[in-house]
């Protein structure tokens, strides 16, 4: 019976190249590097992908593909309670696998060698996972106790009933109720060369095993089915639907070996049943060609679903940046919401209310400086005088106002901005997991208040330079001496808080009360009409840049929880490349 499920085997296919290796490589630890640390839609079945991607190179692809002349590994494997551990035993004529009616049964997979052969299995070529416990050839079947750390291990042991050429492997059950076993199981299966699934009358249709077979199918692996205890009366029926089953699945051509129920010799099959399957894996470990057919059967189908799966991780993982993205676009629109909300309350004259207003109008006296430039400038020359005499000191109060207003709108802006995030990020795939840690490094309101503080204050200071700067021309130090620096720097701070474009317009003579229009004047009396739109345009600039630098150091928790995920922008690309390579290095061997 030919070790085929009914489609030409690959024949005897070409030497395999270093470069196709050396990709392979390359693309598992690219693939080992991808993170999925975003819970987003389908995120938990992106990482057991990766991780079975990752797995099935290490465990199998990458083995084989550098010892293709390694003896084959055949995985027993099937539903609870189908025997396998029977039919190991059976298989080797000697108890070396537990047997038992307590399920599960097989905890820690049972890995069997020639005596010859044992330095292929010693070391991690293969499974590398799974730390090696090697067993005495004549020692009985270990115990099955029930302990985490053996779903950790692979039982080695040696056998002269087996050919050389082929290892068995004793496997848990495919749909334990040991979650474990199941992942172990799947693990195994996914490492070898050759299944013998074993799997009875009474449960051969079961859901979970098919999901396997078809999984095979479409990786074109080579397997037997083993139907175990088969009552002799129903025998062509169970089998006729089997086969049907088998061929709907794409396994056609796949070894059926039929065992019909009867009682265990010494715990073992009758030596009449089990026989088949034993002739037919010593005949095809006895012939070199079909063992090296076998391996590159199932390894180019291996490698084929390796390149599959590896788009379709990079694909999820891609998801993944693309949900950052938004994340921290949503960071982003938050920061610029809110300097739009501050720079359109620093030019619409709502500031110029209440206190500032009244502070104001007490410093400038308004109906007279409307009057009269010359009354004004005069006026605010006593004022100044007053200063120097002791005199309340009304500049110093409109500057504390302003301040005041400024700090507030701030405050609330920036708290808001980060208020509008965390709405945001709640309603965002992934956005909940990233809040926590965003949310502790918030600043305080007690450091807001004092970085915005500083800001402002820096701000009154940077537009007082500004009036030095432009009054440096001699011309204008009398005048402005008479005026003062900070009377001067207040009339430009009003006027900044009354327009966008440094010089009044009809249109915004209400919006700012008629109020600033009396420091425009004054300030176009001093320095001039291009120079007041000049410092008022770069005022504002300076403005709107310490509140920028305020709202990205109070949202930075934001912006560092997204940047500070463990994702690649580039990462599809980079599979897709690698993926291309080993394509390129397979087609390019010699």
């Amino acid at each position: 019976m030919a070790p085929n499920r009914g489609q030409p085997l690959i024949g005897e296919a070409r030497q395999v190249s270093h470069g196709a290796v050396v990709r392979l490589r390359a693309l598992r630890d690219l693939l080992d590097t991808i993170a999925f640390p975003l819970q987003i839609d389908r995120v938990a079945q992106a990482r057991g992908a990766a991780d079975h991607v990752v797995n099935q190179l290490d465990d199998y692809v990458l083995p084989r593909y550098e010892r293709l002349d390694a003896p084959l590994l055949a995985v027993v494997g099937g539903s609870t309670g189908a025997g396998k551990s029977t039919v190991v035993n059976s298989l080797l004529g000697a108890p070396v696998a537990a047997s038992s009616a307590i399920r599960p049964t097989t905890r820690r997979p049972l890995l069997l060698h020639h005596p010859a052969e044992a330095s292929w299995f010693d070391d991690d070529r293969i499974l590398p996972s799974l730390a090696r416990v090697r067993v005495a050839a004549d020692a009985p079947p270990s115990t099955a106790v029930v302990d985490a750390g053996v779903h950790t291990e692979l039982e080695i042991r040696a056998s002269g009933r087996l050919p050389q050429g082929l290892a068995i492997v004793d496997a848990p059950d495919v749909d334990s109720i040991v979650d474990e076993n199941r992942l172990i199981a799947a693990q195994l299966l996914a490492a070898a060369d050759l299944w013998l699934f074993v799997t009875t009358a009474a449960r051969y249709a079961d859901a979970v095993p098919w999901d396997l077979l078809w999984d095979a199918a479409a990786r074109n692996v080579v397997v037997a089915i083993i139907l175990d205890r088969v009552p002799p009366e129903v025998v062509d029926e169970v089998r006729s639907d089997l086969r049907r089953r088998l061929s709907e699945a794409g396994l056609a051509g796949a070894p059926l070996f039929t065992i019909l129920e009867s009682p265990l010799q010494d715990g073992m099959l009758p030596e009449s049943e089990i026989a088949p399957v034993r002739g037919w894996l010593t005949e095809l470990a006895a012939d070199a060609a079909s063992r090296s057919r076998v391996a590159r059967q199932t390894l180019e189908g291996a490698v084929e679903s390796v390149l599959r799966q590896a788009t379709a991780v990079a694909s999820a993982a891609h998801e993944q940046v693309e949900a950052a993205g938004r994340l921290r676009a949503q960071a982003v629109d938050a920061r610029t919401d809110a300097l739009r909300r501050v720079r359109a309350a620093t030019a619409d004259g709502s500031l110029l209310r209440g206190e500032v207003l009244a502070r104001w109008q007490e410093f400038v006296g308004t109906g007279e400086f409307l009057r009269s430039l010359e009354a004004q400038v005069g006026r605010i020359r006593d004022r100044v005088s007053a200063f120097v005499r002791g005199q309340p000191q009304p500049a110093r109060q409109v500057e504390e106002a302003i301040e005041e207003g400024l700090l507030t709108l701030l405050e609330a802006e920036a708290q808001r901005a980060a208020a509008d995030i965390d709405h945001a990020w709640r309603f965002e795939g992934g956005g909940r997991d990233l809040l926590g840690a965003a949310l502790k490094s918030l600043p305080t309101a007690g450091r807001l208040h004092e970085q915005a503080s500083r800001h402002v204050v820096d701000w009154q200071s940077d537009l007082l330079d500004l009036v030095r700067n432009e009054g440096a021309d001699r011309r204008f130090t009398a005048r402005m001496l008479s005026l003062g620096v900070n009377g001067l720097g207040i009339a430009l701070m009003v006027l900044i808080l009354a327009t966008t474009g440094g010089v009044i317009t009809g249109a915004e003579v209400a919006a700012a009360g008629g109020t600033a229009v009396v420091g425009q004047k004054l300030l176009e009396a001093v320095f001039g009409e291009d120079a007041v739109r000049r410092m008022a345009k770069q005022a504002r600039v300076q403005l709107h840049g310490h509140a920028e630098q305020l709202l990205d150091w109070y949202l930075a928790p934001f912006v560092k929880a997204v940047d500070d995920l463990p994702i690649r922008s580039d990462v599809a690309a980079a599979v897709a490349a690698a993926v291309a390579e080993v394509r390129a290095a397979q087609g390019g061997a010699e």
